[in-house]
């Protein structure tokens, strides 16, 4: 069975989904959910679904090698970023190559780096006036939102689209393939 950890900042709709897709695929499980926000809903969404989510600080993540412990001690295969805002250490990294999968809320390179996310990444579509957009899964390389691309899929834009109604097609792009792909990049490493 691959062991699947998450990593999450905030709402948890991601995770889980992605703690749904593997419940009884038989193939992989998430085994954990790693949070660095102490009020993300993300908590309360693992409690519901019975997978253990535990907190972290940033000295634990970037200063020390508790969290790469921690990942080693579950025997974690890979490694999903569910909305996760923190660029990925060293030396998490370099246990893990090519086992670390984000999803971009943009068609990449487009609207990548650092403080491009969530809501940003929204306005600023709207704001170039971009006739599609879309979500990017790819892999964690030590810059945001610059590892090799996975996958992408679009959708079209009108100009009476505004940020919340980009955002709400983003979400359905989300949650009907981010779970897909994954299995499919963990079923091809096996």
């Amino acid at each position: 069975m691959i062991r699947i950890v998450v990593f999450a900042s905030g709402s948890g709709t991601n995770a889980e989904n992605i703690i749904n897709h593997f419940s009884n695929s038989g193939k992989a499980i998430v085994t954990n959910v790693l949070c660095n926000n102490p009020t993300a809903k993300v908590f309360d969404r693992c409690e519901k679904l019975n997978v253990p989510c535990s907190l972290f600080e940033k000295d634990t993540f970037f200063k020390e090698n508790t969290v790469l412990h921690f990942l080693q001690q579950e025997k974690t295969d890979f490694i999903i970023l569910a909305g996760f805002l923190w660029k990925i250490p060293k030396n998490i990294l370099e246990a893990f190559p090519n086992k670390i999968i984000n999803i971009h809320p943009a068609l990449l390179p487009k609207y990548g780096g650092k403080g491009m996310y969530g809501m940003h990444v929204h306005n600023a579509v709207k704001a170039n006036n971009e006739s599609e957009t879309g979500i990017t899964i790819h892999y964690v390389n030590e810059n945001y939102d610059e590892g090799a691309i996975i996958f992408q899929a679009k959708t079209t834009l009108s100009s009476e689209d505004t940020p919340d109604t980009i955002a709400a097609k983003i979400h359905v792009l989300e949650q009907k393939h981010f779970p897909k792909i994954i299995e499919e990049v963990i079923l091809k490493n096996e």
